[in-house]
Parts: structure tokens; sequence; C-alpha cells
């Protein structure tokens, strides 16, 4: 392997551990055995050997893929002699489609960018964009007429119309990726590779913050619930069975010593009886919050079986419990949210979150869930739409309770801005930074009493 092959792949593996893909040492030298032997000239078989030798998930593959993209990319520069007819261009998208050639799709994809998708003149500027590229050429209107052509093509396997339909659309995502790919490709060739994949490269699901994720990624968060709930679980049982070992019963080990002319080689330590916790959860529902209390809600669903009792209340600004609609929703994620809307009364006269209101309800008509057992997580982002805070409400909760921990998912920079009372809840509680599924993860881990 040449030394530029062998710097461009660690180039490659560090863009991958930027974006939260574990590479350790030896899968590095796994994968520089996987180049040695694979050879540069399959570009596409290149791509498989470094996947196998690289990533732990399918998951991973959303990551993986562009950023292969930009370090061992199709081709340098632009093509000689591009078209910059769009009718013909399109014609020639069309035949593409229909016949589902790859490699036709790919050197159409380079031509398209090359003749759209080019913009700017200074210095300075990206030069080029794939999605003024896809906005001229529009591939998504050749539906039908690939349809059509498919449907007359001698050979061709039946289709029923969905089935056909929903084929065509992957063969248009696929050419529309592959305008992407040679979008970035051209504007890491002026700017920089390193800088592209850390800018351009969406980041793996778990990187997401929750304010900010589709439905897409909320959708594959939801599925990735029963994973990490099994590691989370394996790693609070071990931090069970660590805590069973308590302090030194210095009498029991003083008697032992006896046998070794007093010295205590083997200290004696009292046995602990851990007591499984109990977790009471407080979730802000409204708005763009829900997407992270339906995750955390699922998650610590996932994990009932470390605690003696789990209660789940959601509020918008009023409160109710759904413990029970938690229960029920177990294999069926994705409607948790809905049916907590329709089943529980999170609303009054108006739909707007009110900390305030929300927070007293609870200490008045659920103060009996919260004892010195009781481990309470808030969940929501503090924002109180202007209105009273109660902070005494919180403070009621906070003495009743064993620990209070607050996970906000906005940025630190923005607690009390606007209508945030975050500082003032803060001062009571312990309020910790929760934007994203690996840092929820690790607050779940580190903060579940054992």
């Amino acid at each position: 392997m040449t030394s530029d092959v062998a710097s461009r792949l660690t180039d490659f593996v560090a863009a991958l551990r930027a974006h939260g893909v574990r590479v350790g040492t030896g899968e590095t030298v796994d994968a520089a055995r996987a180049v040695q032997a694979l050879g540069l000239a399959d570009r596409e078989l290149l791509r498989e050997g470094l996947a196998a030798t690289l990533l732990h998930t399918h998951g991973q593959r959303p990551v993986f893929d562009p950023v292969f993209d930009l370090y061992f990319p199709r081709a340098v520069g632009g093509p000689d002699g591009a078209t910059a007819d769009r009718d013909d261009l399109r014609e020639r998208l069309a035949a593409a489609l229909t016949a589902d050639d790859g490699a036709l799709l790919g050197r159409l994809a380079v031509e398209a960018v090359d003749g759209f998708g080019g913009y700017g003149s200074s210095p300075g500027s990206d030069g080029w964009s794939a999605y003024q590229a896809l906005d001229r050429i529009r591939p998504q209107t050749l539906l039908a007429r690939v349809r059509a052509d498919v449907r007359g093509r001698p050979g061709e396997p039946g289709f029923a119309d969905r089935l056909l339909d929903d084929e065509i659309r992957r063969r248009i995502e696929a050419f529309r990726a592959l305008v992407g790919a040679e979008a970035r490709r051209r504007v890491a060739e002026r700017r920089g590779r390193d800088e592209i994949a850390r800018r351009a490269v969406a980041p793996t699901a778990d990187r997401v913050d929750f304010l900010y994720a589709g439905k897409d990624r909320l959708a594959e968060l939801r599925r990735a619930v029963q994973p990490l709930a099994r590691k989370l679980a394996t790693r609070l049982a071990a931090r069970r069975r660590r805590a069973t070992r308590g302090s030194i019963d210095l009498r029991r080990t003083l008697r032992g010593s006896l046998s070794t002319g007093g010295v205590p080689v083997r200290p004696v330590l009292r046995r602990r009886r851990p007591v499984r916790p109990e977790l009471v959860l407080l979730c802000d529902v409204s708005g763009s919050v829900s997407g992270f209390s339906d995750f955390t809600m699922l998650l610590v669903q996932a994990l009932h079986d470390q605690f003696s009792k789990l209660r789940v209340f959601a509020f918008v600004n009023r409160i109710d419990e759904v413990t029970g609609l938690l229960v029920h929703g177990a294999a069926d994620s994705e409607g948790l949210s809905a049916r907590i809307r329709a089943e529980a009364t999170l609303t009054g006269w108006h739909g707007s979150s009110d900390y305030g209101v929300s927070l007293g309800e609870f200490a008045e008509r659920y103060g009996d869930a919260v004892g010195p057992r009781t481990t309470v997580l808030v969940l929501g982002d503090a924002r109180t739409n202007m209105s009273d805070p109660n902070l005494a409400a919180l403070r009621r909760i906070g003495g009743r309770a064993r620990r209070v921990h607050w996970l906000n998912p906005e940025p630190r920079s923005q607690w009390g801005t606007g209508d945030s009372a975050a500082p003032a809840y803060a001062e009571l509680v312990a309020m910790h930074e929760c934007r994203n599924a690996r840092q929820l993860s690790e607050l779940v881990a580190r903060l579940l009493p054992v």
C-alpha cells in the first residue's frame, strides 16, 4: 500500500470516528489489509470491504457511505465535454431509470452537477449545489414516463402499480443520492475533504439533537430503544453488584486476622442489601420537546425491570398519569405520542406548556407518588411561556424525593434566554443538558440509583 493510500485511509477512519463510529486500531489494520487485497480498481467492492471491516451495525451505513464517497471519490475534477442540454439529459435519465442502469445513473449524476449545479464565481464560494441541479432536472417528474416505459419493455418482470411506483421512486432516490455525493465531492476538492466530512455529512441518529430530529430520525431512534436498553440494563446491573460491597466490618476483620498474626490479610466487608429504586418521570410532551420525552419514556419503560416501581406522568399545562398507556404501548412505540394525547388530559383552556401549573398539580394530586426512595426525572426545556414557574412546587417535590434530576434538551447556552426558567429551576434541582440519545444513555447510566 502506498503512503498516499495509507494516509487517505487513516483520514477516512478519523472522519468516521468524528461522527461517532467506534473504530479501533485492530479494525483499522484489517481495513488496510482489505484495501491491499481488494485494490482500488473496483470502487464498490472496496466500499463493501471497508464497511465489513470497520462497521459494527447496518445503522452506521448512512454515515459511512457519504464519508467513503469523499475519501474514495468516483472521479477527480469535472467531466470532459459534459452536456448542458437539460432535455437531452432528462431523456437519457429516463432511459437509465427504465433500465435500472446504475453505472449510467452515476455518469448522469456527474453531468447533472457539472451542467446545472454550479453557482458563484468568487474564489471563496462553494461552487456546487445538488439542490440546484435537482431543481433544474426534476427527476421526480419522470415517474409516469418511466412507468409506461417499464410496462412496455419485453421480458420485464410484472409489478403491481403500487409496487412499480415504489420501485421507480427507489431508482429516482438513488439518482438523487448520486447527485448529492457528486456535489459534495466537488465542494470537497475546493474546500478540503476533512471540513466537508465534518459539516456536510449527517451524524448518526444517536447524535442528532432531539429538538431538530425529523420523523425519519425519530423513528430510527425508536427502533434503537431495545438494544440501547439492554446495554444500559447490563451497566446498571454491574453497578448494583458492585454496590452490594459495603464498608469494612472492623470487628470481623480483626477476628479473622488472628490466624495471620494480627495482619488483616482479608478484610471483611459489611454486606449491603440494596433495594431497587423507585422512579417517577414528569414529561413535557408539547411541541418539539415531545420527541425527546417519547424516546426517554420508551427507554425507561424498556428498563422497567431495574426499578421496584415506575410511574410516568405527561403534561402540557395539565398533568396526567400515563403509566398504563406506556406499558400498553411497549410494542407500538410510534403510536405512543398519539395515544397519550388522545387518552390523557394534558391541556386546559389553552394549548401552551405551563410548568408552574403542571408542577403544582403534580405536587397536589400525586404527591404520594414520591417518597424517600424515589428518584424523579423531569424532562423538558423549562420554557414557561412567561407564566409563573412555581418554584415552590418543585421545592416540595425535591423535599420528598431521594433525588430530582432535570434533563433539558436545549443547549446550555440557551438556558435563561427568552421565556426559559432553567436557571431558576437549576438552583433547586440538578439540571443536565441532554440533547441527543448518546447523552441521554450516559446520563441514565450515571444518574439512576442502584
